[in-house]
């Protein structure tokens, strides 16, 4: 008896803490294919989600075909649209991370290479993207 409720309280415990935070791999991109990225969402306490990207082998911006200045990060909420949330700073960096803080709720992000940052609607190449 002390067995199964041992594995129900586990299973508890699992269960309620992915309901939390969900993490992703993106695709691989055809623009960076060397790079692996993965997203992660959390839901905070006051209601506000974390989003953090972590970059493996992530070639600078600079260094594509045609270069950019930097990668704008954009997530797709259904009730707010498109939003540019930041951009992530690579340096020819093995490993790069980027974190924000939003009130959007979203169900997809994705990252595009741009000439300059704090755009309202991405006009650059889009490098990959993933639902959440």
């Amino acid at each position: 008896m002390k067995t199964i409720k041992n594995v129900l309280v586990i299973a508890l415990i699992v269960l309620l803490s992915s309901c939390g935070s969900r993490n992703v791999k993106f695709p691989v991109s055809s623009v960076v294919p060397a790079a692996t990225i993965y997203a992660t969402k959390k839901i905070g306490d006051q209601k506000n989600f974390t989003l953090e990207i972590n970059t493996k082998n992530m070639a600078s911006a600079d260094r594509l075909d045609p270069p950019g200045n930097n990668y704008s990060i954009w997530i797709v909420s259904k009730e707010y649209g498109l939003k540019n949330v930041g951009q992530l700073n690579v340096d020819n960096a093995e490993k790069a991370t980027f974190k924000t803080v939003t009130p959007f709720n979203f169900d997809e992000v994705f990252i595009t290479v741009e000439k300059q940052g704090n755009l309202e609607y991405p006009e650059g190449i889009e490098i990959a993207r993933t639902k959440l």
